[in-house]
């Protein structure tokens, strides 16, 4: 696996859903996440607490979560969101990242099934070998869950440059006793979200799905 540029990594990071089953080093794992913990937070208190779940334990935990998936257990997640219906430009954008990705696997829009195999997909964790899990003591505010994001965007582009494929998974909040039952956790520790990664499947059409990104000039206001 080969070190890369920051910018040569940001710009190759993407959204993976298709993974080899091989797993990824130890050696590897401990570099990559080394890394991520110089992530900047708030007065530096880095409220990240992450479980990895890889072997038997990944796969107790991607069974449980299917099986709930197919009993349409109802998520109880640690955090609630609070938005309200989204408008324009997100809304379009939204959805012309879903048609990307549909399109990549030659799925209708109107094909109500097949959008329901694609969605499931997030359960079997697209196949990907490992699963981190993101979280925070209770006594964190959505203040840390920022910091958490910056983790995991710098634990991404770790894993980018060394070689590996990631996801980021709101869908791995859904079940969050299940993650404390595995890892032994307290209540007072909180799901934010997951992390699917390992080595890219290339065979797979999923992964020809690249999106784009809005213009600097859309998203960035410079004034003097």
């Amino acid at each position: 696996m080969t070190d890369m540029s920051l910018e040569a990594a940001v710009r190759a990071r993407r959204s993976v859903r298709g993974f080899l089953p091989d797993p990824v080093p130890q050696e590897t794992l401990d570099k990559v996440f080394d890394l991520a913990r110089w992530s900047p937070s708030g007065t530096n208190i880095q409220p990240w607490q992450v479980y990895v779940a890889s072997g038997a334990t990944r796969d107790h935990l991607r069974e449980q979560f299917m099986q709930r998936a197919k009993d349409k257990h109802p998520p109880s997640v640690d955090h609630k969101d609070s938005r309200g219906p989204i408008g324009e430009v997100w809304k379009t954008r939204r959805r012309e990242c879903a048609a990307v990705l549909y399109d990549a696997m030659g799925v209708a829009w109107e094909d109500k099934p097949a959008r329901a195999e694609v969605a499931f997909r997030n359960f079997e964790l697209f196949d990907a070998p490992h699963v981190a899990f993101l979280c925070m003591n209770e006594v964190f505010g959505i203040g840390s869950a920022w910091d958490v994001g910056m983790y995991a965007q710098t634990l991404m582009l770790a894993m980018t440059a060394n070689g590996l494929a990631s996801c980021a998974q709101g869908t791995m909040a859904h079940h969050p006793d299940l993650v404390r039952e595995a890892f032994g956790l307290g209540d007072e520790v909180k799901v934010l979200f997951g992390l699917s990664f390992g080595l890219e499947d290339t065979s797979m059409a999923v992964n020809n799905a690249h999106t784009t990104r809005a213009t600097l000039a859309e998203t960035v206001t410079f004034k003097s």
